[in-house]
Formats: structure tokens, sequence, C-alpha cells
């Protein structure tokens, strides 16, 4: 009261007086919506900055599984510079030891075997097994229940995978295979004079770094940054390719980019196989026991030998494979085969069976001139492969 009998009214928020309630209540009105238009421009910040700090985190985190992800892809594939086949060996021995299954005597004594075939690149034949082939034709000569015709590679040895390659080594293993046969043939003594013996596998990684130099699939090359040596890194079919040819051995690669068959399945793959083994050897014999080499089958993560294929009376088709994944002792089973042909479940592989997406095949069929071996080493520049449609 002012006194005169005129009434003030006080704002509550800043004491400015007024003389009339209602501008009062437009002057305290004025004052709440500057407050909630404060309030709203805070809560605008505050969801901003915490978006901003929400997506730096999961750009963080995605870096960070990206950077997991491509070392997990380098540790699978061999290319992480942790070693290789010398480093894993010792390594693994020593873990043997450790174990107390391994004698220490043990451990030096195959230190010193593997440090010499290091020094002379010939594999110590450690995990090797011969007569397969032999043994499977002449059980297929009695064998008198399902299988209407067999046909076999031409001798191979079997050789699987040991301490020093252990979860990476099939490629080398299988081309070991593939080369087994080779050297029993005449036909190729000229192309592998410089390669009478089997090779270790750091040695044909340093074989595969020659075809390399050399100017074959430089595309292929460069993804292994050119070195292979002392690494873990795993190789297929296009590196089989390059190696071979190197050597001057005709071969091709056909690629079985998608299943032909249904649930997944490749009988394109079997079917191809079948023409290999039987276009050159058509007799009306069960046994046909031909002078084709071994074919390298490959699909991702793993690579495998075809020796030989069945056709059953039903007219269906069974692959005959080696794998580098069996040990010594199992394929030594085969060489005691019994009547029944259990043993054979380990080489086995019927169209259900193949079900990945693709498979790659490497095929040998002749000898290449050096006219020849320098066309090819052109066209790996481009392309080294056949699709089947």
């Amino acid at each position: 009261d002012t006194g005169n009998g005129e009434q003030l009214y006080e704002c509550p928020m800043c004491s400015l007086t007024c003389t009339n309630i209602q501008i009062l209540e437009e002057h305290v009105d004025l004052h709440l919506e500057e407050h909630n238009f404060s309030e709203d421009i805070r809560d605008l910040e505050l969801a901003q900055q915490l978006q901003t700090e929400e997506d730096e985190r999961q750009r963080s985190e995605e870096e960070k599984r990206e950077r997991e992800e491509f070392k997990k892809l380098q540790r699978q594939y061999g290319l992480d510079n942790s070693g290789g086949f010398k480093q894993q060996f010792l390594k693994n021995m020593e873990r043997e030891v450790d174990r107390g299954r391994m004698p220490p005597f043990e451990y030096h004594k195959r230190k010193a075997d593997m440090m010499e075939s290091l020094a002379s690149g010939i594999d110590d034949g450690r995990t090797k097994t011969s007569g397969v082939i032999e043994a499977l034709c002449k059980y297929y000569q009695s064998e008198n229940k399902d299988v209407r015709r067999v046909w076999l590679s031409a001798g191979v040895d079997h050789f699987h995978s040991s301490l020093g390659d252990r979860g990476w080594g099939c490629g080398y293993r299988n081309f070991q295979m593939l080369l087994s046969s080779l050297l029993q043939n005449s036909f190729y003594n000229d192309c592998l004079r410089d390669t009478t013996l089997i090779p270790s596998i750091p040695k044909i990684q340093s074989m595969i770094e020659d075809a390399w130099r050399e100017g074959f699939d430089p595309h292929g090359a460069s993804h292994f940054n050119n070195r292979l040596h002392g690494s873990k890194a795993w190789i297929g079919a296009c590196e089989i390719y390059s190696l071979l040819t190197s050597l001057r051995i005709k071969c091709q690669i056909i690629d079985f980019h998608k299943p032909t068959g249904p649930m997944g399945t490749h009988p394109r793959l079997f079917e191809w196989i079948l023409h290999y083994y039987s276009a050159d050897n058509e007799g009306g014999a069960k046994v046909v026991c031909t002078s084709k080499p071994p074919i390298y089958l490959q699909h991702q993560g793993h690579s495998r030998t075809v020796v030989g294929i069945e056709e059953k009376k039903n007219k269906s088709l069974c692959l005959l494979l080696f794998d580098p994944g069996c040990s010594s002792q199992q394929m030594q089973k085969l060489l005691k085969q019994n009547s029944d042909g259990t043993g054979l479940r380990l080489l086995r592989k019927f169209v259900g069976n193949l079900k990945e997406k693709q498979y790659q095949i490497v095929a040998v069929d002749g000898v290449l001139s050096l006219e020849e071996k320098a066309a090819r080493c052109r066209a790996s520049q481009v392309l080294t492969s056949e699709k089947i449609p």
C-alpha cells in the first residue's frame, strides 16, 4: 500500500513493483517464458552433447572391432608376423616336453632333424604314407557289393600336417601329394629335373616366391606382400597353379563358383572329375588304374587331394580324397584294408558331403614348352581360372 490508497504488487522473481495485478501477471509470464526457453536451450545442448559422446563411443568401438577383426584375419591366414614353420615346430615341441608327452632327447633329435630338413629344403618324410593307391586297387578287384566301376589316379603318397604346419599347411601338403605322383611319372622328368625329392614347406614357400618373381599372378603376390617364407600364410589354388606353371607343368584351374544341384550340392564338380579320369580310360574293366595325376581340390578354409572316383551300381558318384588332416596312423589302416571296406570311410565323399559355397580344382594335363609357359605367365597377370556356369 502506497499510503494514498493505491495497491502495489511486487514481482516474486525480480522485485519489480506493479500497480496492476494484470500487468504483474503478464510480467511474471514473461519471466516464466524466458526461463522455459533457457531450459529448452540447455536441454537441447545436453541432448546434443550426449549424442556426440555416444557417436564418438560407437565410432571408437567400431574402430576397435575392425582392428581386432583385421588382426584375427592376419592370424588366421598366417600374415601376423608370428613366425613360420620353424617357430611353430619348436614351440609345439617345447609344449609337448612341458606336458611330459615328449622326452627331452626326442626333442633334441627332432630339432636336429628339422634343422637339417630346413637346410636341405627336403621334406623329412615323417608324415608320409606310401602304397595306398596300390592297396585300393587290390581291394576294388575283389569288392563286389555296390561299386560298379572305379577310376584311380596314378600312384601318390599321402602327407599330413605336422607340428610345424598344423592349422595352416594343407595347401602345401596337397602340393607335396601332387608332386609325389608327378615324380613317379617319367613324362614329367624334364620339368622336375631340379626337384627330384619332395621339398619341405619352407622350400615350397620359396618356390612360390620364385614363381612370383618370374611374373606369375602379381595380384595374388601382392596379397601376401610378395613374401611367404617365414610365415604361416595359407595358400590356395592360384598359388598351386603359379608354382606348377613355373615348373612348366601344364595345368588349369576350374572354378565351380556356385552350387549346381539341390541342397547346395555340386554335381557338376563330380561329373568334371569323372570325365577327367575316364576320358582316356573307357575300357570295360571294373577297376581302372589310370596314369592321371591326382587333382588339387580347394574350398574356403581347407584343401584336399582327389585320388579317384567311384561309380556306384545306382549310378551315384563318390570321390576318393586324401586329406592332410588324416594322420599316418589312420592312413596306415588303408594298407591293411578289411574286406568290408570300412576304412574307406576316411576317403569317400558323396555329392551330399560337399556343400561349400564354392570349389576350385587344379588339374594337371601335360607339359609346357618355354613359349607356352611365357604365354601363361602373361595370362596369369589377368586371369587364371575358368568358371563353370
